[in-house]
């Protein structure tokens, strides 16, 4: 007696039995990298924390050398705070938000590049934080006494607004970013900050400090229009965007600025 499979049913993929990952690991600033692989049961909608977690319960390799734990920064687990990034199979990424089900095995993870690599995981993204301030990526205000009603803004422009405001300076777009790196370009990150504060009426009162932050030599004319930056935005910020709009502003800034003179 023959059977026949219903057209409308597929044949489904049976789930491995387990996971396995290739971390690159440092064991302090300086070091020299290397490279250590790990085995774990699998288990369903298992995201990279939880493989690195398992990893550091029982930090033994594939080859049953005990190591050890490997060393990643977390915090949110929700893809809020961006810290937990990391380079993902080639791709950089939240680890949070990565699924094991959704990904080649081998997993490689593998630090940032463009940030000193602090150890295994970990990296220093000061430079960002540096790079906010430099533009003042913050409305001015005096909380001393009442400021009344805020600036009316009309619902199109806080629209545009939120999408800006939602970067969690996680990094990816400097890391993408082919010209970002020595300290030779101050990248999307800060520029796309300087464009939301700058649509803001009353950050438009320190607009020129903020313009005065992205030119010179690292500034934003060293934008090689690569666009690898909007692509890999976690939060679909559009950075490109934000690029024009203020390469645009500065011409002018510096236009009249030569003109006040």
């Amino acid at each position: 007696m023959s059977t026949h499979t219903n057209g409308h049913e597929q044949a489904t993929k049976p789930p491995p039995k387990s996971v396995e990952i290739r971390i690159r690991r440092r064991e302090k600033q300086g070091a020299a990298p290397y490279w250590e692989e790990f085995r774990i049961p699998y288990r369903p909608n298992l995201n990279i924390i939880s493989a690195l977690m398992e990893i550091r319960k029982n930090p033994v390799t594939k080859d049953g050398k005990t190591t050890t734990p490997p060393v990643w920064d977390m915090n949110c687990l929700e893809q809020v705070c961006g810290i937990c990034t990391m380079v993902i199979n080639g791709k950089v990424r939240q680890s949070c938000s990565a699924l094991v089900d959704q990904l080649e095995q081998p997993i490689t993870l593998e630090p940032m590049s463009k940030f000193p690599n602090v150890r295994d995981l970990v990296v220093d993204r000061s430079e960002m934080f540096e790079h906010l301030k430099r533009v003042k990526a913050w409305v001015e205000i005096d909380g001393s006494y009442d400021l009344g009603p805020g600036p009316k803004i009309s619902p199109e422009e806080a629209n545009e607004r939120y999408v800006y405001s939602r970067c969690m300076t996680c990094g990816c777009c400097l890391e993408a970013c082919p010209q970002y790196g020595d300290g030779n370009y101050i990248g999307p990150q800060a520029i796309a900050q300087v464009r939301l504060m700058n649509m803001h009426p009353t950050g438009q009162t320190t607009r020129d400090e903020r313009l005065d932050g992205i030119v010179g030599e690292d500034g934003i004319t060293n934008c090689g229009n690569a666009q690898n930056c909007v692509r890999v935005c976690p939060m679909s910020i559009p950075l490109t965007k934000a690029i024009y709009e203020e390469n645009r502003e500065t011409i002018l800034h510096g236009l009249f600025g030569w003109l006040r003179k």
